[in-house]
């Protein structure tokens, strides 16, 4: 008999009870969080993918967008070329995390504001 799954594969029942700490459970690492931001103005290859968002490697850029794709955040779509030619893009549930992203990008620039701030003091 099936369980009832979440949106990360795993039973309902192992979410955290914590909604802040379910959200962390999706996008805690810190290239998951870069994919976002690069996959947030549309659809990109692998390859442009690795290059936006820099010092990954391709083993962990590859685990991250599978462990993304599991999460209902990411879809890949393979087309049947030689060489295979593999796209990236958020999914609805993957954009629904715009507004968390925004609001980490406005907390990154005020905090780099004051901390020029207090440097020059």
């Amino acid at each position: 008999m099936e369980t009832e799954k979440d949106i990360a594969g795993r039973p309902a029942k192992e979410l955290p009870a914590c909604p802040v700490e379910t959200t962390l459970t999706l996008i805690s690492d810190k290239w998951k969080v870069l994919i976002l931001r690069d996959l947030m103005p549309g659809t990109k290859r692998f390859g442009e993918l690795k290059k936006s968002i820099g010092q990954v490697s391709q083993k962990v850029l590859t685990a991250q967008l599978r462990q993304m794709e599991e999460s209902g955040l990411v879809i890949r779509t393979v087309f049947p070329e030689v060489p295979p030619h593999v796209e990236y893009a958020l999914t609805d549930l993957g954009y629904s995390l715009k507004p968390i992203l925004d609001a980490m990008w406005d907390w990154g620039e005020s905090y780099k504001a004051q901390s020029k701030g207090a440097v020059s003091s």
